[in-house]
Order: C-alpha cells, then sequence, then structure tokens
C-alpha cells in the first residue's frame, strides 16, 4: 500500500496572484468616469423630478377644481347652456390626460433616480476597495508599460463612446414611455373629441422636439461627431456655447496662433479636460464669468479655463487628491499625464480658479 504524499507547501508567491498596477489604474479610472457620468445624469434627474413634481401637483389642483365645477354643473342641468357643458367636460378630460401622463412620467423618473443613485453607492464602495489595494501593491516597474496600458484604456473609452454616439445618432436615443403614454391617449380620443386632439397634438409635437433636444445634447456629451469632423475649435465653441446658456453665466472661447488639427488623441484629451473643467466651475465655482483660452504655439497647444468665482484652498484639495476624491480632477490630471502634458492649477479662496493644460506636440 503506497503512502500517502506530504501535503503540499505553498508559499506566498505562488498562493496570492500578482496585481498588475496598470490594469488596475485602468479599472480605477473606469469606475471613476462611471461614477461621474453617473453623478451628472442624478443632477439630471433631479432637476427633472422636481420639475414633474410641481408640474403634477400643479396638474392635480386643476383637475380638482375642474371635477368640483363639473359636480356643480351636473346638480343644475336644467337651463344649462350645453356649450357651457361640453367645454367643462373638455376641460376636465384635457386635465385628467395630462395628469396621468405626469404621473407616469413621476413614477420613471424617480424610479430611475433610486437605481442610479444605488449603483452610485455599489461603484464608491468597490472604488475604496481598490484604493486599498492599490496602497498595498508595490509600483510597476517599467513607467513606459505603465503609460502604454493606459493610454490603451483611454483610447478604448474613446472608442466606445464614439459607438454608442452612432448608434444613438441612427437609432432611438432613450426611453420614449411619456411619448407612448400620450399616443395611445390620444388614440382613445380620436373618436370620441376630435377637436380635443388637435391641441393635444401639439403637446405631443412639444414632447418630441424636446425629446430630440435632449437626444443631440447627449450625443454631444457622449462623443460630438464635430470633433471628428470639424475638429477641436468648433468643437469647444459649441460646448462653451451651451455651458454659458446652462449655466447664466457669460462664458466665451478665445483661440490664439493658427487653429490646426492636432494629431492622436490631442483634440479628445483637451476637450474632455476642458469639458470636465467647467463642469467643476458650474458644480463649484460661483461664477459669473467664464474665458476658454486654446493657444496654437509652434511645439504644440495650450489650454487655460479660468473663472471668477469663489476659488479653492489648493492645499486641501491636493489633500483630497490623495485621498481618491475630487474624481474629475483626478481624470483631468491623469488624461494630461498620459499624454505627456503638464497640468497647473492657481487658485485662490474668493479670487477664482485657473486651469492651464500644456502639451508639446
Amino acid at each position: 500500500m503506497s503512502q500517502p504524499s506530504p501535503p503540499r507547501v505553498v508559499t506566498p508567491a505562488e498562493d496570492v496572484p500578482a496585481v498588475n498596477p496598470s490594469a488596475l489604474s485602468g479599472v480605477r479610472f473606469l469606475l471613476t468616469k462611471r461614477i461621474e457620468d453617473l453623478e451628472a445624469s442624478s443632477v439630471r434627474l433631479d432637476s427633472r423630478l422636481a420639475d414633474t413634481a410641481d408640474t403634477r401637483e400643479e396638474l392635480r389642483r386643476r383637475t380638482e377644481e375642474s371635477e368640483k365645477k363639473w359636480r356643480t354643473l351636473l346638480d343644475h342641468l336644467d337651463g344649462l347652456d350645453p356649450d357651457e357643458l361640453d367645454n367643462a367636460f373638455r376641460t376636465i378630460s384635457r386635465f385628467r390626460s395630462d395628469l396621468a401622463a405626469v404621473d407616469e412620467r413621476f413614477r420613471d423618473v424617480r424610479a430611475r433616480l433610486v437605481d442610479l443613485r444605488s449603483e452610485q453607492e455599489v461603484l464608491r464602495s468597490v472604488y475604496r476597495s481598490l484604493d486599498d489595494l492599490a496602497a498595498a501593491v508595490a509600483p510597476f516597474p517599467d513607467g513606459a508599460r505603465v503609460r502604454t496600458a493606459s493610454r490603451q484604456v483611454f483610447q478604448i473609452i474613446e472608442e466606445e463612446r464614439m459607438r454608442i454616439a452612432r448608434d444613438m445618432h441612427d437609432g432611438p436615443a432613450q426611453s420614449m414611455a411619456n411619448l407612448v403614454l400620450q399616443a395611445e391617449i390620444l388614440e382613445r380620443l380620436i373618436q370620441r373629441d376630435p377637436l380635443l386632439v388637435v391641441t393635444e397634438l401639439a403637446d405631443f409635437k412639444e414632447g418630441v422636439r424636446a425629446v430630440l433636444d435632449d437626444t443631440r445634447r447627449l450625443i454631444f456629451d457622449l462623443r460630438p461627431m464635430s470633433l471628428d469632423d470639424l475638429g477641436l475649435v468648433p468643437t469647444l465653441r459649441k460646448l462653451v456655447k451651451e455651458f454659458g446658456e446652462k449655466a447664466g453665466v457669460t462664458a466665451q472661447l478665445r483661440v490664439m496662433g493658427e487653429d490646426v488639427r492636432l494629431p492622436g488623441p490631442f483634440e479628445p484629451t483637451i476637450f474632455r479636460i476642458v469639458q470636465e473643467a467647467l463642469n467643476n466651475v458650474r458644480k463649484h465655482a460661483q461664477s459669473h464669468n467664464v474665458e476658454v483660452l486654446i493657444n496654437f504655439v509652434p511645439d504644440g497647444v495650450v489650454a487655460v479655463i479660468r473663472d471668477d468665482g469663489v476659488g479653492m484652498d489648493l492645499a486641501a484639495v491636493e489633500a483630497r487628491l490623495e485621498e481618491g476624491k475630487n474624481l474629475g480632477l483626478i481624470s483631468m490630471r491623469e488624461r494630461a499625464q498620459l499624454e505627456q502634458g503638464t497640468m497647473e492649477i492657481r487658485s485662490e479662496p474668493g479670487r477664482g480658479t485657473e486651469v492651464r493644460v500644456t502639451f508639446n506636440i
């Protein structure tokens, strides 16, 4: 009878698989961008939910008033003008239809907001765990390999954004549940009250136009087609203009030097940095004036984003960066570094902020 073989001793190196820091950095970056995208979506949904709630309350009030008037008319039918009764019926039908559509929209937005916030919490927990893991991993010896792997992550992200943008551009862009509901209401009304359908169709057309505008905005946020077709400056001009209109500030783009197309990943990199800097201005700066400067110099390009807002304590901001907070600033800095660029932030409390990014090309 053969003797059992002795138990195999597993060394720590064999037991614990090595962690590739470049892969870890890529995953952390992907999580960062997803958390930022979810945060932006949550802000938009919060605003939409508040607007919908206000609209719903107003419709409820007007529906109750029209129902009260309808009951009063039914109690005094003798000698009642038929046109007055008909108008009252049209009014109450319209308010009830509108209220049903708004109720459905409110429930849909609220459910989506709950899902987004739940996903955010999960991803933040995962990001903190990756921070702990990154702290325990020794630096990867070959900086060039880390840079190459991270650049590939950025390239994958940009290609995915382009694919999603094209898919949205060519087909349905977002859920149209509220428009479908309105169409069903119109279908029920068309035989009962054709004149009311005319009014409802006008509202339906406005809803479709709003969805189209949102779709175009989402395409631009994901990957503006003009970045590939027209280049950096025209795309930034549109970005800055829409930012100023949406944020309610005076925003301008200045271009110095000869406007030329930039090679490789430089145009999407600069666009994303400017976009993120403007997001930070909107969220934190409380500014009245914002300027974006693109300076084409003989051996490169310089992008400057400055505002006249409340400014910030740079020492405190840098400390939060070390803790993995301020993910927007982290992504901006990492984007610049991966293309051998430099990013500098100048700011003081009460004296605005300037972000300067320089690339040698």
